[in-house]
């Protein structure tokens, strides 16, 4: 397999740099980057002692460097939630989900044909319930609903809701827009079908994590365009909202667990087809034109190469003139959203999404 080049030390890496040296299967060696240990920030920021019990227990389940990975491959590595789980067992406590959320698995339609979702419901909700789609992480070429499970589960609970998680197509396999258009697909089809799930479809959100924060924020748009219902709400759970990877919070973290600069490259690079997609604003939603969207609620981890990305998202979302909640938990990572079975300010940040969300719907 041949290597990509090196980046020149110094040198500021954009996404469009960075894609530029790649070979077509080779990962970027960003030598730019901060030196340091592996999964551990920059900045010195402390990683409180439960989420370092997750990151642990991921190196001892082998986590290996995604960008020395080829796709294949990094779809066979431990996730977070398989981090979660291994903490739950070195301490004694059952690993089953807890009591209280019904599912059923079904099919919605895509953009290329019927993809796989999961239909979560409260157990004892009673009516039409308000409805949440969630598309999951993974930066669009990891993952499924089963490995973010736990984050839907808490999204049902939470907002006292009937969540749909969509299982959309998969990069570099099926590359950008197939996502995308996996998920304005199943917002479509939601908003025809909700009842046929105990939904109300007068009352329909969009939530993500991660590319799946990108997702739902990237369909909160073409709904707009395509003048589709507006949902009540999106939900952005540390969205990738850019494609530039000298950004403060990139440097920072360059070396930062789970997620970190050269993997967010190498992920960029096996969705795109090219420079000119970094810069499509479907992906690059800081450039993207933001008026006219429902209220935003947006969760960021501290220790997180995307949370720039993030904060200026926020920003251009409150010039477009969008009501928009941000939080911003310290001492987490990115990934930390499902994890309150054993990272408590996961239980915070899913208590305080469900606020909003129930908020929206009323």
């Amino acid at each position: 397999m041949r290597k990509a080049p090196l980046l020149a030390a110094g040198t500021l890496v954009s996404a469009a740099l960075a894609f530029a040296a790649l070979a077509p299967v080779a990962a970027p060696v960003l030598a730019a980057a901060p030196q340091g240990q592996p999964g551990v920030p920059a900045s010195g920021a402390k990683v409180d002692a439960d989420n370092q019990a997750v990151l642990d227990a991921l190196k001892g389940l082998g986590l290996r460097p995604y960008h020395t990975l080829s796709p294949a491959e990094a779809r066979l590595q431990p996730c977070f939630a398989d981090g979660v789980k291994a903490v739950l067992q070195k301490q004694g406590r059952p690993v089953a989900h807890p009591h209280g959320i019904t599912t059923q698995d079904i099919q919605v339609a895509g953009g290329a044909g019927p993809i796989p979702a999961r239909v979560y419901r409260p157990a004892d909700a009673q009516g039409p319930l308000p409805v949440i789609i969630y598309y999951h992480g993974g930066r669009w070429v990891l993952a499924t609903i089963d490995t973010y499970d736990a984050s839907a589960r808490a999204l049902a609970r939470e907002a006292r809701a009937v969540v749909i998680s969509v299982e959309y197509r998969k990069a570099p396999e099926a590359k950008f827009p197939a996502q995308h258009d996996d998920a304005l697909a199943a917002y479509r089809w939601a908003l025809g079908h909700a009842g046929e799930i105990g939904g109300d479809p007068r009352k329909v959100a969009l939530a993500g994590e991660s590319a799946g924060g990108n997702l739902a924020l990237a369909t909160a748009i073409a709904a707009r365009d395509a003048k589709l219902q507006k949902p009540a709400h999106v939900l952005a759970i540390y969205p990738i909202a850019g494609s530039d990877l000298n950004t403060p919070s990139y440097q920072e973290n360059a070396n930062a667990m789970p997620l970190n600069r050269a993997a967010m490259a190498w992920f960029l690079h096996h969705t795109t087809r090219g420079p000119a997609d970094a810069t499509d604003p479907r992906i690059n939603l800081v450039a993207a034109n933001l008026r006219g969207l429902p209220p935003v609620t947006l969760i960021q981890a501290q220790i997180d190469p995307l949370t720039s990305e993030g904060q200026t998202l926020a920003g251009r979302l409150r010039a477009a003139g969008v009501p928009v909640a941000t939080q911003l938990y310290p001492g987490v990572t990115h990934e930390f959203f499902g994890a309150d079975a054993v990272i408590r300010k996961a239980g915070e940040a899913q208590r305080f999404a469900g606020t909003r969300l129930k908020a929206s719907f009323r």
